[in-house]
């Protein structure tokens, strides 16, 4: 198995994560690292009430610098996030009727002994490694 060597690994883990958490919520998640010319839209879900959420997450370990992650949505990467799912709502017309909002999820990464998880790792295996911060509904208003 290899190990992770750089955070992109652990950030798909949490993504991961965080979408098993939000389909136990009602959820169905409708795109996972979705890539535009923008960006990269984390995740994009039909919640329980018919809303379209576009989901950042943010995956840091303890003793981050950056509030779990929190400080690194900036204007500009809100400006990415907001014209890439402009970009989804048109590539997927069936959506845009559909009320929208920007979603942040906060995930915390505790390093346990052995090998660090991989993407090719189930979730399952892995899931105690991975706690939700804070989860921040409309964090762009």
């Amino acid at each position: 198995m290899d190990l992770p060597n750089s955070t992109s690994d652990l950030g798909t883990l949490g993504e991961t994560f965080v979408a098993e958490w939000l389909q136990s919520q009602g959820a169905i998640v409708l795109a996972h690292q979705w890539n535009c010319r923008s960006g990269e839209l984390d995740l994009v879900v039909k919640t329980a009430d018919e809303i379209i959420a576009f989901v950042e997450v943010k995956t840091r370990s303890r003793g981050n610098w950056d509030s779990d992650g929190a400080l690194s949505i900036t204007l500009t990467k809100q400006r990415k996030i907001l014209t890439a799912a402009q970009l989804f709502l048109l590539k997927h017309p069936e959506f845009e009727n559909l009320p929208c909002r920007f979603d942040v999820a906060l995930v915390r990464y505790t390093k346990k002994r052995g090998n660090p998880p991989t993407p090719a790792t189930s979730p399952h295996l892995t899931k105690n490694q991975f706690s939700l911060q804070d989860y921040i509904c409309n964090a762009f208003d």
